[in-house]
């Protein structure tokens, strides 16, 4: 019995010395000062609202916002960024750089909440899939902008009057640029499916361009557009209800240098199939006899058809009836000549891809 109280007695020493470590000199807790709780939950205001949040905070807001990766999405809006540079450069003949800052998952509500007045608040509508999205131009752009297309002189720095709407001429040209962005989206996005964004109307008021609910989570794209020494950012924001439509096509891992489909594949797919060689069968006529009848057969025995020299035979390839034809002759060569156009095919793509389907729920 005297080894076990050693070992508690042992263990009791140890605990009292990881106490006296945890506190101070005068015997008093050690206690957090305000840095080190702002660590531990997560809230420094001295850092952006673009950095990755930590502690408690950031266990908060992933258990609020589920962010689904989206391969596909990532490769669209980064084809959207050579076609916005291409673009802007012939819209204001200046030298526009256009760059992708991040792609990220936020509640609607908090990027309404945190968008820095005044800025142009575009509601675009993506007619395809029925419903909204939202453009956000600030307001470094917009002036940087208005600056270009007005000839002002490089280098100087732009004029801003804090306090007051946009003018009618602002707008105007803010609209113009916006619907080039928006045209340049339609085009990232057509290889994936074909979509139409246009622009609903325009807000400088943040609650009249509420377009979901506060809780629903969204994607945020933010662009930054540098021209020379000018510039400012365009946020895009697709709620997940919009994109819901194409969300398969979204979700696929597309592997290769080229977006969407391999015209070089399918030209040489149809260049082989365009010198391939086929057998063409002209059907005279068809009957059916008893067996016993074909099996009486002899030699000089004859069977009527029932056609005419002017009947239309069938032109088959393999078991497929292809179109019909006219008989005829070319010299001592029997000839067909086709009267009408080929047959639609039977098989469409829809059931390869039926095929395809039910092959991968096999496996």
């Amino acid at each position: 019995m005297a080894e076990p109280e050693e070992k508690g007695g042992s263990l009791g020493d140890d605990w009292a010395a990881m106490l006296e470590a945890e506190q101070g000199a005068d015997g008093v807790d050690r206690v957090l000062n305000q840095d080190e709780i702002d660590s531990l939950l997560g809230f420094d205001a001295s850092v952006g609202s673009s950095v990755e949040l930590t502690g408690v905070r950031a266990l908060i807001n992933s258990a609020l916002v589920s962010y689904e990766r989206l391969p596909m999405l990532e490769i669209a809006f980064d084809r959207l960024v050579r076609l916005a540079t291409t673009t802007l450069r012939n819209f204001t003949s200046d030298n526009v750089e256009v760059a992708l800052d991040s792609i990220s998952s936020v509640r609607f509500g908090d990027y309404l909440n945190s968008i820095p007045l005044p800025a142009i608040l575009s509601v675009i509508k993506a007619e395809e899939w029925d419903n909204f999205g939202l453009l956000t131009v600030d307001s470094n752009l917009i002036y940087s902008m208005i600056d270009v297309l007005l000839g002002g002189r490089r280098g100087s720095s732009v004029i801003r009057i804090e306090g007051r709407p946009y003018t009618t001429i602002e707008l105007a040209l803010a609209r113009r640029m916006i619907e080039h962005v928006l045209d340049d989206m339609r085009k990232a996005f057509e290889p994936l499916t074909q979509v139409t964004f246009k622009l609903d109307r325009m807000e400088t008021n943040p609650r009249f361009a509420a377009i979901s609910r506060p809780g629903n989570a969204a994607i945020l794209v933010e662009l930054r557009i540098d021209m020379d020494d000018r510039g400012g950012k365009i946020e895009i924001m697709l709620p997940y209800a919009t994109i819901e439509p194409i969300r398969e096509q979204l979700l696929q891992m597309y592997m290769g240098e080229k977006f969407g489909r391999d015209p070089i594949w399918e030209g040489h797919l149809a260049t082989e199939i365009y010198a391939a060689d086929t057998e063409i069968s002209a059907v005279l006529h068809e009957m059916d006899m008893p067996l016993s009848k074909i099996l009486g057969l002899e030699k000089g025995d004859t069977i009527m058809f029932d056609r005419t020299p002017t009947d239309p035979v069938t032109l088959r390839c393999g078991t497929v009836d292809l179109t019909k034809a006219v008989m005829g002759h070319i010299g001592n060569n029997v000839s067909v000549r086709v009267t009408r156009p080929l047959n639609p095919p039977k098989v469409t793509m829809a059931a390869f891809e039926a095929m395809d389907e039910q092959v991968e729920n096999n496996t």
